[in-house]
């Protein structure tokens, strides 16, 4: 790596914190560390032109979660796990509006709808037999009740009922991280794009970094913000998963606002310029959807173009705009990894999907971590 005087000295020497992704955990990160640390050096290097990841290739909910999914979270979590989670998620989406003003990120409170098809019948049932509960539950995180039964036509086929939330809403995910690079570097923080990391070397005084290319360099404390991307560089309980994603060519009055979810979160919708944004099948091919690798599959796509016919735009005449997939960070837990990891080494990762929610306040959360 070819670096004169200048750039070794602007970028590389004397750096007081790294931070290892651009998403929106390591531009949070980075910008409450200035907010502790007014005089420090602070980087974030990002292995892409943009950030990987699902930070800018998500659907832009922001959500906590249906009713069906906080019931199957409590089959395999505490309710004190469970809970927590509902708690940070609404927090966070606070501490993002807090950061990035509503109308510099689209964001607008539509609301949130679970959708049960024919096939889901004994999940409602259960999902109303437990709405009371739930609400109860949640009510000292929201001051009122969070869930309802909806009567709502939206003009859906093959549904047999759904449940509404006043408390989601959606967002124009570029516009947001376009904010949010803008704040932080107007904090006088700086974002390297197109530079990988291959290795960290906690050295207890500080902490070597190899980047792909051969250079190294160090920094006192080093943030690991890679989510689905960490076991690259730390063994921690963090697995990929991909998401896949189409949008429609405009559609002439299409009849619904708001964030949807089917099949316990799996699938989700929205309206986007009069364009459906839809994505999910995850669950169709979980093994082959645990991967790193970006793309589409006709198994998932053609599901995704299925449902649009019969469920969403039974008609409507629709046509296929453009295609995407996003990479999240799964786990066993649902709640997020946010501890030190070493001396000088700490991470702030498995987000469960739900980065817009809870990436700026885990963002918080990891530079608290520092004196």
């Amino acid at each position: 790596m070819n670096l004169s005087f200048w750039e070794l000295e602007t970028y590389f020497r004397n750096v007081d914190f790294t931070i290892i992704g651009s998403g929106i955990v390591g531009l949070s990160t980075a910008y409450h560390l200035r907010k502790k640390h007014p005089e420090a050096k602070i980087i974030i290097i990002e292995k892409g032109m943009l950030p990987e990841g699902a930070s800018t290739k998500n659907a832009g909910f922001a959500c906590f979660g249906t009713l069906s999914e906080v019931l199957w979270y409590l089959e395999s979590n505490s309710e004190e796990e469970v809970y927590k989670l509902v708690e940070r998620r609404f927090k966070g989406l606070q501490k993002l509006r807090s950061l990035i003003p509503d109308e510099r990120m689209d964001y607008h409170q539509f609301g949130g709808y679970e959708i049960f098809r024919e096939s889901d019948k004994e999940l409602m049932e259960m999902s109303f037999s437990n709405l009371n509960k739930i609400n109860g539950c949640l009510k000292p995180i929201f001051n009122e009740n969070v869930y309802r039964k909806s009567d709502k036509d939206f003009g859906f086929q093959n549904t047999i009922g759904m449940i509404e939330t006043d408390f989601e809403g959606h967002i124009h995910t570029g516009k947001m991280m376009k904010s949010f690079v803008e704040l932080v570097i107007s904090n006088q923080i700086s974002i390297l794009n197109n530079v990988e990391v291959k290795s960290i070397n906690d050295l207890n005084s500080e902490v070597e970094i190899e980047l792909e290319n051969g250079f190294h360099f160090n920094s006192k404390k080093v943030f690991l913000c890679t989510n689905a991307f960490t076991k690259k560089l730390y063994d921690l309980d963090v697995v990929p998963a991909r998401a896949q994603v189409l949008v429609t060519k405009p559609i002439e009055n299409l009849p619904f606002k708001g964030c949807f979810h089917m099949d316990e979160g799996f699938y989700y919708f929205r309206n986007i310029g009069n364009r459906v944004l839809f994505g999910g099948g995850r669950n169709l091919d979980l093994e082959g959807e645990t991967t790193t690798e970006f793309g589409t599959t006709d198994l998932i796509q053609n599901q995704l173009e299925t449902y649009l016919r019969e469920i969403i735009l039974p008609n409507h005449k629709f046509q296929i705009d453009h295609r995407w997939s996003g990479i999240m960070g799964m786990g066993k837990q649902r709640n997020p990894i946010v501890k030190q990891l070493s001396e000088n080494v700490y991470c702030g990762v498995r987000l469960t999907g739900t980065g817009i929610a809870i990436g700026s306040i885990v963002g918080e959360e990891l530079a608290n971590l520092v004196d």
